[in-house]
Protein backbone atom coordinates (compact mmCIF):
# COMPACT_ATOMS: atom_id res chain seq x y z
CA UNK A 1 0.00 0.00 0.00
CA UNK A 2 1.31 3.44 -0.91
CA UNK A 3 1.31 6.17 1.75
CA UNK A 4 -1.35 8.87 1.59
CA UNK A 5 1.01 11.37 3.25
CA UNK A 6 4.78 11.25 2.88
CA UNK A 7 7.33 13.72 4.25
CA UNK A 8 10.85 13.30 2.88
CA UNK A 9 13.25 15.35 5.02
CA UNK A 10 10.80 18.26 5.05
CA UNK A 11 12.23 21.56 6.28
CA UNK A 12 10.48 24.86 6.86
CA UNK A 13 12.58 27.89 7.72
CA UNK A 14 11.44 31.38 8.70
CA UNK A 15 13.63 34.46 8.91
CA UNK A 16 13.09 36.56 12.04
CA UNK A 17 15.35 39.58 12.01
CA UNK A 18 18.91 38.33 11.67
CA UNK A 19 18.09 34.77 12.73
CA UNK A 20 16.60 31.76 10.95
CA UNK A 21 13.98 29.69 12.78
CA UNK A 22 13.73 26.01 11.84
CA UNK A 23 10.03 25.30 12.33
CA UNK A 24 10.46 21.90 10.66
CA UNK A 25 13.91 20.33 10.60
CA UNK A 26 14.24 17.37 8.22
CA UNK A 27 10.97 15.69 9.20
CA UNK A 28 10.35 12.33 7.55
CA UNK A 29 7.14 10.32 8.06
CA UNK A 30 4.56 8.23 6.24
CA UNK A 31 0.84 8.02 6.97
CA UNK A 32 -1.19 5.33 5.23
CA UNK A 33 -4.86 5.22 4.17
CA UNK A 34 -7.14 4.24 7.05
CA UNK A 35 -4.80 5.34 9.83
CA UNK A 36 -5.73 7.59 12.77
CA UNK A 37 -2.59 9.55 13.63
CA UNK A 38 -2.08 12.31 16.20
CA UNK A 39 0.72 14.82 15.66
CA UNK A 40 1.42 16.20 19.13
CA UNK A 41 3.75 18.81 20.55
CA UNK A 42 3.88 21.96 22.61
CA UNK A 43 4.03 25.51 21.25
CA UNK A 44 7.08 25.86 19.03
CA UNK A 45 7.40 22.13 18.39
CA UNK A 46 6.55 22.40 14.68
CA UNK A 47 3.12 20.76 14.78
CA UNK A 48 1.30 23.79 13.31
CA UNK A 49 3.89 23.99 10.54
CA UNK A 50 3.29 20.31 9.78
CA UNK A 51 -0.46 20.89 9.79
CA UNK A 52 -0.13 23.74 7.29
CA UNK A 53 2.06 21.65 4.99
CA UNK A 54 -0.14 18.54 5.25
CA UNK A 55 -3.21 20.70 4.53
CA UNK A 56 -1.53 22.28 1.47
CA UNK A 57 -1.77 25.68 3.13
CA UNK A 58 2.01 26.03 2.89
CA UNK A 59 4.90 24.28 1.12
CA UNK A 60 8.29 23.10 2.42
CA UNK A 61 11.38 25.26 2.19
CA UNK A 62 13.31 22.10 1.45
CA UNK A 63 12.52 18.40 1.14
CA UNK A 64 9.42 16.86 -0.42
CA UNK A 65 5.79 16.47 0.65
CA UNK A 66 3.77 13.95 -1.34
CA UNK A 67 -0.01 13.81 -0.94
CA UNK A 68 -1.47 10.69 -2.52
CA UNK A 69 1.68 10.43 -4.64
CA UNK A 70 1.64 14.04 -5.87
CA UNK A 71 4.48 16.40 -4.94
CA UNK A 72 2.80 19.37 -3.30
CA UNK A 73 5.96 21.50 -3.42
CA UNK A 74 5.70 21.68 -7.21
CA UNK A 75 2.17 23.14 -7.20
CA UNK A 76 1.08 26.72 -7.80
CA UNK A 77 -1.61 28.46 -5.71
CA UNK A 78 -4.48 27.31 -7.91
CA UNK A 79 -3.29 23.70 -7.84
CA UNK A 80 -2.90 23.86 -4.06
CA UNK A 81 -6.47 25.16 -3.70
CA UNK A 82 -7.74 22.40 -6.00
CA UNK A 83 -6.02 19.58 -4.14
CA UNK A 84 -7.19 20.99 -0.78
CA UNK A 85 -10.79 20.92 -1.92
CA UNK A 86 -10.44 17.52 -3.60
CA UNK A 87 -8.40 15.57 -1.04
CA UNK A 88 -8.75 17.18 2.41
CA UNK A 89 -11.59 17.80 4.85
CA UNK A 90 -10.66 20.38 7.50
CA UNK A 91 -11.91 20.54 11.09
CA UNK A 92 -10.77 23.71 12.90
CA UNK A 93 -10.82 24.70 16.55
CA UNK A 94 -13.10 27.70 15.91
CA UNK A 95 -15.62 25.95 13.60
CA UNK A 96 -15.46 28.65 10.85
CA UNK A 97 -19.18 28.40 10.10
CA UNK A 98 -21.00 31.11 8.12
CA UNK A 99 -23.50 32.73 10.52
CA UNK A 100 -26.13 33.91 8.02
CA UNK A 101 -26.86 30.55 6.37
CA UNK A 102 -28.31 27.34 7.79
CA UNK A 103 -26.45 24.15 8.66
CA UNK A 104 -27.19 22.39 5.40
CA UNK A 105 -25.91 25.35 3.40
CA UNK A 106 -22.78 25.53 5.57
CA UNK A 107 -22.03 21.87 4.95
CA UNK A 108 -22.58 22.35 1.20
CA UNK A 109 -19.86 25.02 0.85
CA UNK A 110 -17.03 22.66 -0.26
CA UNK A 111 -19.39 21.05 -2.80
CA UNK A 112 -20.27 24.45 -4.25
CA UNK A 113 -16.57 25.17 -4.84
CA UNK A 114 -16.29 21.75 -6.48
CA UNK A 115 -19.17 22.52 -8.86
CA UNK A 116 -21.48 19.76 -7.57
CA UNK A 117 -25.12 20.19 -8.77
CA UNK A 118 -27.61 21.51 -6.21
CA UNK A 119 -29.69 18.32 -5.87
CA UNK A 120 -26.56 16.24 -5.22
CA UNK A 121 -25.30 18.86 -2.74
CA UNK A 122 -28.55 18.63 -0.81
CA UNK A 123 -28.46 14.85 -0.68
CA UNK A 124 -24.84 14.64 0.45
CA UNK A 125 -25.07 17.44 3.01
CA UNK A 126 -28.16 15.87 4.59
CA UNK A 127 -26.36 12.51 4.80
CA UNK A 128 -23.28 14.13 6.39
CA UNK A 129 -25.38 15.90 9.03
CA UNK A 130 -27.13 12.64 9.80
CA UNK A 131 -23.74 11.00 10.44
CA UNK A 132 -23.00 13.52 13.19
CA UNK A 133 -26.47 13.34 14.72
CA UNK A 134 -27.84 16.69 13.52
CA UNK A 135 -30.41 15.71 10.90
CA UNK A 136 -33.16 17.26 13.05
CA UNK A 137 -31.46 20.68 13.01
CA UNK A 138 -30.68 20.90 9.31
CA UNK A 139 -32.38 24.29 8.83
CA UNK A 140 -31.01 25.88 12.02
CA UNK A 141 -28.36 28.57 11.89
CA UNK A 142 -25.05 28.24 13.77
CA UNK A 143 -26.02 30.69 16.53
CA UNK A 144 -28.89 28.40 17.49
CA UNK A 145 -26.48 25.61 18.40
CA UNK A 146 -24.13 24.83 21.27
CA UNK A 147 -20.36 24.84 20.70
CA UNK A 148 -20.28 21.06 20.50
CA UNK A 149 -23.07 21.02 17.93
CA UNK A 150 -21.28 23.64 15.85
CA UNK A 151 -18.15 21.49 15.87
CA UNK A 152 -20.24 18.56 14.68
CA UNK A 153 -21.41 20.71 11.76
CA UNK A 154 -17.78 21.41 10.88
CA UNK A 155 -17.12 17.66 10.97
CA UNK A 156 -20.05 17.11 8.59
CA UNK A 157 -18.63 19.80 6.31
CA UNK A 158 -15.26 18.01 6.36
CA UNK A 159 -16.94 14.73 5.44
CA UNK A 160 -19.28 15.91 2.70
CA UNK A 161 -16.69 15.93 -0.08
CA UNK A 162 -15.66 12.36 0.74
CA UNK A 163 -12.01 13.44 1.13
CA UNK A 164 -9.02 11.13 1.25
CA UNK A 165 -7.94 12.81 4.51
CA UNK A 166 -9.68 14.44 7.48
CA UNK A 167 -7.32 16.97 9.08
CA UNK A 168 -8.43 18.05 12.56
CA UNK A 169 -6.59 21.01 14.11
CA UNK A 170 -7.18 21.13 17.90
CA UNK A 171 -10.85 20.16 17.34
CA UNK A 172 -11.69 20.10 21.07
CA UNK A 173 -9.75 23.26 21.99
CA UNK A 174 -12.83 25.50 22.32
CA UNK A 175 -14.99 22.90 24.08
CA UNK A 176 -15.51 21.75 27.66
CA UNK A 177 -14.17 18.31 28.56
CA UNK A 178 -17.50 16.47 28.19
CA UNK A 179 -18.31 17.99 24.81
CA UNK A 180 -14.72 17.46 23.70
CA UNK A 181 -15.06 13.76 24.47
CA UNK A 182 -18.18 13.60 22.31
CA UNK A 183 -16.25 15.10 19.38
CA UNK A 184 -13.43 12.58 19.90
CA UNK A 185 -16.00 9.79 19.91
CA UNK A 186 -17.23 10.95 16.50
CA UNK A 187 -13.66 10.98 15.16
CA UNK A 188 -13.15 7.45 16.47
CA UNK A 189 -16.36 6.33 14.77
CA UNK A 190 -15.25 7.90 11.50
CA UNK A 191 -11.93 6.08 11.75
CA UNK A 192 -13.70 2.78 12.40
CA UNK A 193 -15.72 3.47 9.23
CA UNK A 194 -12.48 3.63 7.25
CA UNK A 195 -11.61 7.33 7.19
CA UNK A 196 -7.99 8.52 7.39
CA UNK A 197 -7.64 11.06 10.21
CA UNK A 198 -4.73 13.26 11.23
CA UNK A 199 -5.30 15.02 14.55
CA UNK A 200 -3.12 18.01 15.52
CA UNK A 201 -2.98 18.70 19.27
CA UNK A 202 -0.81 19.89 22.14
CA UNK A 203 -2.73 17.66 24.60
CA UNK A 204 -1.23 14.25 25.38
CA UNK A 205 -4.57 12.84 26.55
CA UNK A 206 -6.30 13.90 23.34
CA UNK A 207 -3.43 12.50 21.26
CA UNK A 208 -3.69 9.14 22.99
CA UNK A 209 -7.15 8.58 21.50
CA UNK A 210 -5.46 7.98 18.13
CA UNK A 211 -3.92 4.71 16.92
CA UNK A 212 -0.49 6.21 16.44
CA UNK A 213 1.35 9.24 17.78
CA UNK A 214 4.01 11.36 16.09
CA UNK A 215 5.56 13.58 18.74
CA UNK A 216 7.49 16.70 17.74
CA UNK A 217 10.02 18.77 19.66
CA UNK A 218 11.96 21.70 18.21
CA UNK A 219 10.89 20.83 14.68
CA UNK A 220 12.00 17.20 14.85
CA UNK A 221 10.24 13.86 15.33
CA UNK A 222 11.15 12.42 18.74
CA UNK A 223 8.60 9.59 18.79
CA UNK A 224 6.64 7.80 16.08
CA UNK A 225 4.77 4.70 17.18
CA UNK A 226 1.67 3.21 18.77
CA UNK A 227 -0.33 5.49 21.05
CA UNK A 228 -0.28 2.84 23.79
CA UNK A 229 3.50 2.86 23.88
CA UNK A 230 3.97 6.61 23.64
CA UNK A 231 5.83 8.23 26.54
CA UNK A 232 3.52 10.77 28.21
CA UNK A 233 3.60 12.69 31.49
CA UNK A 234 2.26 10.79 34.48
CA UNK A 235 -0.41 13.44 35.00
CA UNK A 236 -2.18 12.69 31.72
CA UNK A 237 -5.80 11.69 32.27
CA UNK A 238 -6.74 8.23 31.01
CA UNK A 239 -9.70 9.10 28.79
CA UNK A 240 -9.10 6.79 25.80
CA UNK A 241 -10.54 3.69 27.52
CA UNK A 242 -13.74 5.53 28.35
CA UNK A 243 -14.05 6.77 24.79
CA UNK A 244 -13.37 3.27 23.46
CA UNK A 245 -16.19 1.83 25.55
CA UNK A 246 -18.64 4.49 24.40
CA UNK A 247 -17.64 4.19 20.74
CA UNK A 248 -18.05 0.41 20.86
CA UNK A 249 -21.53 0.87 22.31
CA UNK A 250 -22.63 3.15 19.44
Amino acid sequence: MNPLIEFRKVCKYYTMGDSVVKAADEISMKIYPGEFVAIVGQSGSGKSTCMNIIGCLDVPTDGDYLLDGRNVGDMNKNELAEIRNEKIGFIFQQYNLLPKINLQENVEVPLMYAGVPKAERRRRSAAALEKVGLSDKIKHRPNQLSGGQQQRVSIARALVGEPALILADEPTGALDSHTGREVLMILRRLHKAGNTIVLITHDNAIASTAQRIIRLEDGRVVYDGPAQGAPTPASVAAIPEEIEEEVTAL
